[in-house]
């Protein structure tokens, strides 16, 4: 089982906080930050901590918090590179908590900065470029609108694709780790316009948090995504249509037709499903089932699938909830038939409770269910 993720914010980095801001500020009252936050900091799971070091720094730094901001961003290293990326294979979302250190700076922001618009804003653009203040913005979109966006909109042209990057992932109406922001998800018009400005972005880093606001979008809006992603489909580049094809996948893989079209299956399939297995038939929790079958066209033209499978997944009242599994997209030529296999395991899983009962198991060929069979689980 993975580490938990507050394991690697120990105690160490509130002590680094207090180190780095004493060498910019020697008057910080490095002590009663430290007495502040440690006695409870264990007890926290990892974004608490960040509030609480929040909390920390308010009660260590100067009281006016135009002064207090000046001292923050004194003691902040050299922003990130910011450098243009384009390859599936690299991007910047990074696999170390190394710029949570700035965590507790961009909440100090969210939590007591309100009242200070400019210096507020001077900050996140900085604290953007260390960590991220897609957290700390969202107060100032529920309260300051008007001017968040217009700050946000400056900022669309901005060289550093972190600052980029704040203006589609700080709008997300539904970001994970964050509270929502429910004028964008009853109108998403606003957050619309800023990613239509990004949708081109010549960072993957950008381009991927563009989908998945989009994404987001959907959730409460499907229509308004749809449109927005058929509109961008048009003379669409590659980089453009993959980040419709990103922000249309749950969409997809809930069989949507007009996502579904929009990515090339909209045609019902033609094919034949043949010599259909699901072994063994009786399984435990912990073992593994596996699906084949043979898909055989019976067009005479070529075919565009996006072929996954769905386990109607047994509940604890006996009912049942459909999961889809992805698999394969393929081009099937007239005539022509593969072979399809994948192995399920039923592993146990924090995330999905087993239990006992028969277990269909379908193919969803262009959103179009094909039985294939079933198992028991004892």
């Amino acid at each position: 089982m993975a580490e938990p993720l507050k394991n690697l914010y120990g105690p160490e980095i509130p002590r680094r906080i207090a180190a780095m801001i004493s060498e910019a500020y020697p008057a910080f009252k490095q002590q009663a930050f430290l007495d502040f936050v440690l006695p409870d900091y264990e007890s926290l799971e990892l974004m608490p901590r960040g509030w609480h070091m929040a909390d920390g720094l308010h009660h260590a730094l100067p009281d006016n918090y135009e002064q207090a901001i000046d001292i923050l961003l004194s003691s902040l290293p050299p922003a990130r590179p910011h450098v243009a990326v384009n390859s599936a294979t690299e991007d910047r979302e990074g696999n170390t908590l190394a710029p949570f250190l700035f965590m507790p700076h961009t909440f100090f922001v969210a939590r007591y900065g309100l009242q200070h618009f400019d210096a507020s804003m001077r900050a996140q653009y900085e604290l953007t470029q260390r960590f991220t203040a897609e957290f700390s913005i969202r107060p100032f979109l529920q309260q300051h609108t008007s001017a968040t966006l217009a700050k946000l909109q400056s900022w669309l042209t901005d060289p550093s694709e972190h600052v980029r990057r704040l203006v589609s992932e700080g709008t997300r109406p539904r970001l994970p780790w964050a509270s929502r922001l429910p004028a964008f998800q009853k109108d998403p018009t606003p957050v619309i316009a800023l990613l239509d400005a990004l949708k081109d972005d010549n960072s993957l880093y950008v381009r991927r948090s563009v989908a998945n606001n989009l994404n987001d979008i959907g959730k409460d809006n499907p229509d308004i995504m749809l449109d927005t992603a058929e509109r961008w489909m048009r003379d669409a580049s590659e980089h453009r249509a993959w980040v419709v094809k990103h922000a249309l996948r749950v969409a997809v893989k809930d069989a949507h037709p007009r996502a579904l079209a929009l990515m090339g299956f909209g045609g019902a399939p033609l094919v034949d499903v043949l010599d259909a297995t699901v072994a063994p038939a009786v399984v435990s929790e912990g073992d593994s089932v596996t699906l084949s079958c043979t898909l055989r066209s019976r067009s005479n033209t070529s075919q565009s699938l996006l072929i996954d499978f769905v386990v109607h997944y047994i509940k604890a009242n006996g009912s049942s909830r459909p999961k889809v599994f992805k698999l394969t997209s393929c081009e099937l030529a007239a005539g022509e038939q593969i072979q399809l296999n994948k192995r399920l395991s039923l592993a146990a899983m924090t995330t999905r409770k087993h239990y006992a009962g028969e277990h269909n198991v379908e193919l969803l060929i262009n959103g179009q269910a094909m039985a294939l069979g079933s198992f028991q689980l004892s």
